[in-house]
């Protein structure tokens, strides 16, 4: 093995080594039981990220025009607030923010059906610490969803 072959090999990380070596890792959601692609199946990251993108942004538009006086220091506190107040809320009560709705995504349980308001709570806890969130499985669930024991879904 020569050495750029070693480095692409560090670089693409263990699954991508792993497929290399002929190890089947199946499509994101096999585990899950949901299907490989189309309603129902996991939600692709670029979805994921528009939504989220979509939602802070209108959570900074609130914090700024609203509650942080003009002054742009306060509106990212402001914002997170809001953001964990959204989240709690629109997961907990229609299984989507508006950024969800927007792409076409919604969070239920891994057995399917709404999650529970203790669930919902944990999720957005996480959600809101950032980290976990952006560790994912080989399902790409980020951990605040996989402790919560959710998943996020494509609706159409």
């Amino acid at each position: 093995m020569d050495n750029r072959q070693a480095i692409g090999s560090w670089l693409s990380g263990p699954r991508a080594a792993a497929e290399e070596m002929g190890v089947d890792f199946g499509y994101r959601g096999e585990r899950l039981g949901l299907p490989e692609s189309g309603p129902g199946s996991v939600a692709p990251l670029g979805r994921r990220f528009g939504a989220i993108f979509i939602d802070w942004a209108l959570c900074m538009l609130i914090a700024y025009a609203l509650l942080a006086d003009g002054k742009p220091q306060q509106t990212g506190n402001w914002a997170l607030l809001i953001f964990f107040v959204l989240s709690v809320f629109a997961v907990g009560t229609v299984g989507c923010t508006p950024g969800k709705r927007l792409f076409g995504l919604r969070v239920i349980g891994e057995a399917g059906g709404r999650l529970t308001l203790p669930r919902v709570l944990l999720r957005s806890v996480l959600l809101v610490a950032v980290i976990p969130a952006v560790i994912w499985d080989r399902d790409s669930r980020g951990l605040h969803d996989r402790l919560a024991r959710a998943v996020q879904v494509r609706i159409r």
